[in-house]
């Protein structure tokens, strides 16, 4: 009876997988593997380790599948073509945020990173128009970061070359930068006050400003309190984490490459030298360095799925149909790891981004921002502030690490959504 019993659920389970399959609401997606009733694709992901699953899905289903998180079908995108096609030639068909449940709930569909619509325009806007009102982009800006470099230092110095774990420091070097920018003032990294917002990037900022409270009587008005505070606490997280975690990485990759290590501190003497901060006009006339850093974020992929986008209506992609609100997800992992235009991509090795000459060679594979409509707000401030704040330590400390080159391990730590560095020690030696 038990068998019958089985037999039976098992076919009525099929028999309606193959109902909701050809359930004419859903398009004509692209091809994936068989989805589980209720529970989708789920145990055929290997959840540690994302990156791998989705590419040996892509060789058999091609660069655009379907993989199905419970009942909801999601639409991937793998490889450069697929990626660019989306999010630069059908920008706006794919300018819409996907479902993220965890930042929905703490969010509530504000801020700038997680809303949607119109209201992410606006938001959007009004953000990229007062930064720029605030002094990004500006000669100013970079003042506050070669500042912040020269604090990032001194505190470097009052390790005294023992070793140390550079989480905290590297951490508040980018976090003060958003406060100059956002407050027009720097922390001390001792400050209480500072401490607490490091520690608490997640509460809502106390922002108050004339032109918002002129839109308080605006009932349809998206500059609500709450809503501003929000995009300032991503604006904190986006610019405090993402730049931190990037410098720790490329200090841990300098640690296990020494030689790498040797060729930009010999720029830096070249172009620099000891008695001037680095600026960002030096930046060219550093290609090595320059190429360096590009290869420090194409290695570590920091966000190998991205965050996901969804489609802005119905729209016809590569023969398929992907009806209006889907979620897709862009491999950015395999755009930065292409063979084809990085050839052995799990190898660091600036030579990825220098021609034969030595120049710097740029590529339109280089994604770590990701692309298009949703791509990084705050992309020129971290590529300022990743050459200002690793050209000035090298300029001022020799990295010695408590381990071997060679049984440095910088295997990525996935916490689920981003590549984390394995901790570390190391020490900075004063030049």
């Amino acid at each position: 009876m038990d068998l019958v019993m089985l037999l039976v659920l098992t076919l009525t389970c099929l028999i309606l997988l193959s109902i909701w399959r050809q359930s004419p609401g859903r398009g004509k997606l692209p091809p994936g593997p068989i989805p589980l009733p209720i529970i989708g694709n789920i145990f055929q992901l290997n959840v540690k380790n994302i990156t791998q699953s989705l590419t040996s899905f892509s060789k058999v289903y091609g660069p655009v599948f379907t993989l199905y998180f419970g009942m909801k079908p999601t639409v991937i995108l793998h490889g450069y073509e697929a990626v660019k096609e989306a999010l630069i030639d059908h920008g706006e068909e794919f300018a819409e945020r996907g479902s993220f449940p965890v930042a929905e709930k703490i969010n509530k569909d504000l801020g700038i990173v997680f809303s949607h619509g119109n209201r992410w325009k606006e938001i959007r806007r009004f953000t990229l128009t007062t930064l720029r009102n605030l002094g990004m982009g500006k000669r100013n800006i970079e003042d506050c970061v070669q500042e912040e470099a020269r604090c990032l230092v001194e505190e470097l110095r009052k390790t005294n070359g023992s070793p140390c774990d550079p989480t905290f420091i590297l951490g508040c070097a980018p976090c003060n930068v958003i406060c100059s920018i956002i407050f027009q003032n720097r922390f001390d990294y001792k400050d209480q006050d500072f401490l607490d917002l490091m520690e608490k990037l997640n509460e809502n900022m106390k922002i108050l400003s004339s032109p918002w409270t002129q839109e308080s009587h605006n009932p349809h008005s998206e500059f609500t309190l709450e809503n501003l505070s929000i995009t300032v606490t991503d604006l904190f997280g986006a610019g405090t984490e993402t730049t931190s975690t990037t410098l720790r990485y490329a200090l841990l990759l300098l640690l296990k490459y020494p030689e790498v290590t040797a060729k930009v501190q010999e720029e830096i003497d070249r172009v620099v030298g000891k008695h001037r901060s680095p600026c960002m006009q030096d930046r060219s006339r550093m290609p090595y360095t320059d190429a360096m850093i590009h290869e420090v974020q194409r290695f570590i992929d920091l966000l190998p799925t991205n965050l996901p986008h969804a489609v802005t209506c119905d729209i016809k992609f590569r023969n398929y149909l992907i009806p209006k609100g889907t979620t897709i997800i862009t491999s950015l992992s395999s755009v930065l790891h292409d063979s084809k235009e990085f050839p052995n991509p799990e190898i660091f090795d600036p030579g990825h981004f220098l021609d034969g000459n030595g120049k710097f060679k740029k590529s339109d594979y280089f994604m770590p921002f990701s692309a298009g409509k949703r791509m990084c707000a705050g992309e020129g401030l971290a590529r300022m502030e990743l050459f200002l704040f690793l050209t000035t330590i090298l300029q001022n400390f020799k990295l010695k690490s408590v381990l071997h080159p060679k049984d440095i391990d910088t295997t990525p730590v996935f916490n689920g959504f981003a590549s984390l560095p394995p901790f570390y020690e190391l020490c900075f030696i004063p030049l």
